[in-house]
């Protein structure tokens, strides 16, 4: 699918606390292109399988399913899909685990960045997602299992 270039103002860093901002999908999207960052998705295994997932991006769940029990093993997870010197821009279903995990990347020594509005974007007034921004409303890369 092809779209036209989003506004400029998607293309900014938004600060943050704790971690290095919150971006865009178009933005992280253009830094895993030219290879500056590294799309890390954050999110269980089983949100990956049912609802989707962005080609080649590294998954490290922060929480697994059932249950969103914590990972134990992210950290070295993480660290062993980030090359040395690359941005690190994390995806997940609403951008909301996401920010917790890129705190704790940050904790690691990442340049770590926020994906707003995550995979699927808010719920709309039926409670569905999909509907209001998220990185499959915005026509980037995935598909489904």
């Amino acid at each position: 699918m092809r779209h036209d270039a989003p506004p400029a103002n998607s293309l900014q860093v938004q600060s943050a606390t704790g971690y290095a901002g919150d971006i865009s999908a178009a933005l992280a999207w253009a830094w895993v292109q030219s290879g500056e960052a590294v799309l890390v998705d954050v999110r269980s295994d089983a949100e990956r399988a049912w609802v989707g997932f962005v080609p080649d991006a590294p998954a490290v769940a922060w929480k697994q399913w059932p249950g969103m029990v914590s990972n134990p093993n992210f950290d070295a997870e993480l660290l062993a899909a980030v090359p040395a010197g690359k941005k690190v821009a994390l995806l997940c279903r609403s951008g909301v685990r996401s920010i917790a995990a890129a705190k704790r990347a940050t904790e690691l020594g990442l340049e770590a960045y926020n994906i707003l509005e995550g995979f699927e974007g808010d719920p709309d007034t039926h409670a569905h997602r999909g509907h209001l921004g998220g990185w499959r409303r915005h026509g980037l890369p995935w598909r489904q299992s």
